[in-house]
């Protein structure tokens, strides 16, 4: 799971946050606190009515670095993926990772291959979740991406060592371009 930091809404202008060091082992445990939330099983049920398990995936491996945090059963066998993203503020925007590391140019999640069938995109306050279908999401990025960065900005948030580069889209405008990414 990663939790996206809080400072990325277009309205705003960032307060501090952007020159703030994040620290993976920090943003770690405030995901893992996440990742056990009782309303993520209370969203997967209304998302999936024949749930049977949300296993969570916490293990470092090929899942993880995959983008799988949770695994879904259904009474019928099917099974989905999802990669869970948390915002710790209700945000208009949704925060798209096109860089995990800026200046070696190591692609984001929006940008790079994933194992995961589903993006759980959640605001914490208010439990508010999109669940996004990974490939219309990435297609709808190749398409609208490069627009969005003139349109939008991108937000970076350092590490030590690294810099991510994100980019806040409306979450209106993502809806709408990952309709239109599905018409083929």
């Amino acid at each position: 799971m990663q939790v996206a930091f809080p400072f990325a809404s277009p309205q705003c202008e960032p307060v501090g946050n952007e020159g703030r060091i994040h620290r993976f082992a920090d943003s770690l445990r405030l995901s893992e606190s996440f990742s056990e939330a009782p309303w993520w099983t209370d969203l997967y049920r209304k998302a999936f009515p024949s749930l049977v398990s949300a296993v969570s995936v916490r293990d470092d491996g090929w899942a993880q670095r995959g983008g799988i945090d949770r695994v879904i059963t259904l009474a019928c066998g099917r099974v989905f993926t999802v990669d869970e993203k948390v915002r710790t503020n209700d945000w208009p925007d949704i925060l798209l990772e096109r860089w995990s590391d800026e200046e070696r140019a190591t692609p984001g999640w929006i940008q790079k291959p994933l194992a995961c069938d589903f993006i759980a995109y959640a605001f914490a306050p208010s439990r508010r979740c999109y669940l996004l279908p990974v490939a219309p999401l990435q297609r709808a990025w190749r398409m609208n991406g490069r627009h969005w960065i003139d349109l939008y900005g991108e937000r970076r948030a350092l590490n030590p060592g690294y810099r991510t580069s994100n980019v806040p889209v409306p979450i209106e405008t993502l809806m709408g371009a990952i309709a239109a990414a599905m018409v083929l």
